[in-house]
């Protein structure tokens, strides 16, 4: 008679949000691994029979993905492809209770801090000596590198600070050894995320750090790229800018979220600056790193947003012509002061506000690129697709940037570097040859 034999547990993690999700994704998957239980990521396979979804709860869209991921996995459980649902993450932080009940299907629910509790269920134990060790989600060239949690910010809009608490920074020792660890698996490229990452060290070490956290991580040999994602503009740390300058290896590239333009906007949405404050910050920044690229992200459609504000963030764009625009369309979200407001905008009209400001933005990104034609730019290569390579300059973050598109017969080094003068530019993306 032949015994069954138990097959080996195989977890599969779907990342839903933000890249600090994915960071929490890949820790996880690193305690796993050192636990000695198999682990994927988005796992096309589908040859797992554990899922962790690690879902997004920061505006309407990111939620109903979140849930309409829960439901494909709780159905795929009942059909018996899977034995257990697990849900973390921001929605799992935020709606606990509602979602227990609505969905009980799922073994269990956690929070964004509870990861010693997740590797519980896995009859796994979270291991301290393994800090800022993970398990890769992104191509090995590059890497997300979240170095504080939470967030002090009162902005009306966001729910943020109700899902992941309040700043908290990662010690500088910590976040050096961090670098060095990734740059031995291959990584060439980190990506500096936080909530706000001007505020970095502020708990820690009672004054402002980033200057001197990016100074010690500029120093990690073979680290080539470090680049610079959500800063908060107001007290913006001017000093950030010449550690900028001086230090080669960190990116000519500035991410700043700005939301709106108008001042009775900014004041609404308590951004504890004016559109006069954040020209002048511009300005500078511009004076202080001649050629930096600045990235930045709006908001249409908050309570009370009047067709002459949106008049007034577009001149704003045409007169600060900043390289990169991400646009989101307000989401009325309950626990933030934004919600005592009515939403008087119906949603049709925020998408419509949206798209005529993306239509400004995508002139003033063609006529940017336009002017980059003829031009030699150092080219990190991502990926080989379609028999064509594609790469980015260090004016492009992965995923919300401009790509270059690069036809070769010489075969590229995919995550190695590349001189590429451009030949061609669109709306958003730039085409070149090797030189």
């Amino acid at each position: 008679m032949k015994t069954r034999t138990l097959k080996k547990d195989k977890v599969n993690i779907i990342t839903l949000g933000c890249s600090k999700n994915m960071v929490d994704s890949e820790v996880l998957s690193g305690q796993l691994q050192a636990n000695d239980i198999d682990v994927v990521h988005e796992n096309k396979k589908l040859d797992h029979n554990i899922v962790v979804v690690n879902t997004c709860g920061f505006i309407d869209k990111a939620k109903e993905e979140s849930i309409n991921t829960i439901l494909d996995q709780v159905e795929l459980k009942r059909r018996g492809k899977l034995d257990k649902v697990y849900v973390t993450g921001c929605l799992s932080e935020r709606y606990k209770n509602n979602l227990e009940t609505e969905i009980p299907e799922v073994d269990a629910y956690f929070g964004t801090m509870e990861l010693p509790l997740i590797l519980k269920q896995f009859e796994a134990d979270y291991k301290t000596e393994l800090l800022g060790e993970r398990l890769l989600a992104t191509p090995q060239h590059y890497a997300y590198m979240k170095i504080s949690e939470g967030c002090n910010r009162t902005c009306a809009f966001c729910a943020i600070p109700l899902m992941r608490g309040r700043h908290i920074s990662k010690p500088i020792e910590e976040l050096v050894k961090e670098a060095e660890r990734l740059v031995k698996k291959g990584v060439k490229e980190v990506m500096l995320i936080a909530q706000e990452l001007t505020y970095y060290g502020l708990d820690l070490y009672k004054k402002r750090m980033l200057p001197d956290l990016l100074n010690r991580l500029a120093d990690v040999k073979g680290l080539e790229w470090i680049r610079l994602h959500y800063a908060y503009p107001s007290k913006f740390p001017l000093e950030i800018l010449d550690v900028m300058k001086q230090r080669e290896n960190i990116c000519n590239y500035l991410d700043m979220p700005l939301q709106h333009a108008a001042n009775n906007m900014l004041k609404a949405m308590k951004r504890q600056i004016t559109r006069e404050e954040m020209e002048e910050l511009t300005a500078a920044i511009r004076e202080k790193v001649p050629g930096i690229c600045l990235r930045t992200t709006l908001i249409a459609g908050f309570p009370g947003e009047t067709l002459d504000d949106i008049e007034e963030l577009k001149t704003f764009l045409q007169q600060q012509r900043f390289d990169r625009v991400g646009i989101f369309t307000y989401s009325h979200e309950e626990g933030t002061s934004g919600y005592e407001l009515t939403d008087d905008v119906p949603q049709e009209e925020k998408e419509r506000r949206a798209q005529e400001i993306m239509e400004v933005q995508q002139e003033i990104s063609f006529e940017l690129n336009q002017e980059k034609v003829g031009k030699v730019f150092k080219t990190l290569i991502d990926k080989k697709e379609a028999g064509r390579y594609l790469g980015r300059t260090e004016f492009d973050s992965v995923e919300v940037d401009n790509e270059v598109v690069i036809r070769s017969t010489k075969k590229l080094p995919v995550g190695g570097f590349v001189n590429v003068k451009i030949t061609k530019a669109y709306d958003y993306d730039l085409e070149g040859e090797v030189v």
